[in-house]
């Protein structure tokens, strides 16, 4: 696990934390909704963001499978469970027995098709009550470099600040240098802000660095004004901010 990331506030809860859940939880597997709950729980395995436990009176029998054998866990005893799928069990978690979290199952997210809160998609991982995501117009000036290459610059950037990253600069395509960009069919989710669009990889006289920037063009509405805008990893790229070099901050993302 990294360190937080200096200058900018670091998770709200520490690992091990537990929480209710206000919101009603469903997911689907194989075309049809197998859990559906409004009794869900927050369960923090580390600080970065948690995952759902859910009830298991309110997972569909029919498809939920679980091993007899137990083991300890830090919050009690477990069974490990899988989903029964039209293509086979498919390995989906555990069972907690006893403990706080006794009688709810911790799926991993990519055990189920698809997740809901209330009636929208997530994607990726729950969305933590306790992170808050910005995305503000602002007049710095923001330079891209790698290996002393300027790869874009821009002094009408959105800021999007995202509670426990580093703040990311989002420009304009105009003014990213299309040449040392190469596309990637690599496409990652984020519960706060979508599923990105396209990725880029960046080359320069010493090499290829893959999947350095993304874009967005259909954000989640709270980030809206990110929309076709083109950031870059901060952790893998050199950022200057009204001419001050900030140091590449070491994340759990890159």
């Amino acid at each position: 696990m990294t360190d937080p990331v200096p200058g900018v506030p670091g998770p709200a809860v520490p690992a091990g934390h537990v929480e209710p859940c206000p919101r009603r939880v469903r997911a689907r597997l194989d075309g049809r909704v197998v859990l559906d709950t409004t009794e869900a729980r927050y369960l923090w395995e580390h600080p970065w963001y948690p995952r759902w436990t859910i009830p298991a009176a309110d997972v569909d029998p029919a498809v939920l499978v679980e091993d007899p054998a137990t083991r300890p866990d830090p919050h009690g005893t477990v069974r490990d469970v899988a989903l029964r799928t039209a293509d086979g069990d498919r390995p989906a978690g555990r069972r907690y027995v006893d403990g706080p979290l006794g009688g709810t199952v911790a799926f991993t997210w990519t055990a189920l098709d698809a997740w809901f809160e209330e009636d929208e998609q997530v994607h990726g991982h729950p969305r933590s009550p306790y992170v808050r995501v910005d995305a503000l117009r602002s007049r710095r000036r923001v330079r891209v470099e790698l290996d002393g290459i300027v790869l874009a610059e821009s002094d009408a950037p959105v800021l999007l600040f995202e509670t426990g990253l580093p703040t990311r600069a989002y420009l304009d395509p105009t003014a990213v240098d299309p040449t040392v960009l190469e596309p990637s069919d690599t496409v990652t989710a984020c519960p706060y802000k979508g599923v990105t669009s396209r990725y880029w990889s960046v080359r320069t006289p010493a090499g290829r660095y893959d999947d350095l920037a993304w874009t967005y063009d259909q954000p989640a509405p709270a980030v809206a004004r990110i929309a076709g805008l083109v950031a870059f990893y901060d952790e893998r790229v050199d950022v200057v901010v009204d001419g001050v070099a900030r140091p590449r901050p070491r994340t759990h993302l890159a």
